[in-house]
């Protein structure tokens, strides 16, 4: 039944099969949340600035990826330190996967990431679901973290990073 608000939207259910997903989409996959959004930037130190100064976030963490030739920070969002982050990120190198993103389409949303219990359990699982992954293996990620990345042509244009925190591996 539709109701209407104050501002004379109307909001209607929705359908049960648009909130229930796919019945043991998620066994073997092991998402527990998003993770991160990731954000494309040419300058790492003037973007922490902007984000911090004009939207209260915390910078609570910052590396070198000489892997992935990248510069990065983690910003929080108000005091929930289990929520979602804000990852900046900003090429390293002339050659890595960023700055070709830069050169290509700007600064902007440059991934979604999960956090998964077990990556390398994650990648299987997709690979067997029949999508494509990065990496033969999981890399190194932010923070100790390992991570993989879905083919963004298979998955609807978006690049999915799936990470399974620092302490969740055996090193």
């Amino acid at each position: 039944m539709p109701t209407e608000h104050e501002s004379g939207r109307t909001a209607r259910p929705v359908d049960d099969h648009l909130t229930t997903g796919t019945p043991g989409a998620n066994d073997g996959l092991g998402v527990l949340r998003v993770d991160h959004v990731g954000i494309a930037v040419p300058d790492l130190d003037a973007a922490v600035a902007f984000y911090t100064e004009t939207f209260g976030m915390t910078c609570v963490h910052t590396e070198t990826n000489a892997d992935q030739g990248v510069r990065e920070a983690m910003l929080r969002v108000g005091d929930d330190r289990a929520g979602a982050q804000l990852q900046l990120l900003a090429p390293a190198s002339p050659d890595s996967s960023i700055a070709r993103f830069l050169d290509r389409r700007g600064p902007g949303v440059q991934q979604l990431a999960y956090t998964v219990r077990d990556v390398a359990r994650a990648a299987d699982t997709l690979r067997e679901r029949g999508l494509r992954l990065l990496y033969d293996e999981p890399r190194p990620g932010t923070a100790g973290s390992r991570i993989n990345f879905v083919h963004p042509a298979d998955a609807g244009g978006v690049l999915v990073e799936l990470v399974e925190p620092a302490g969740d591996h055996a090193p």
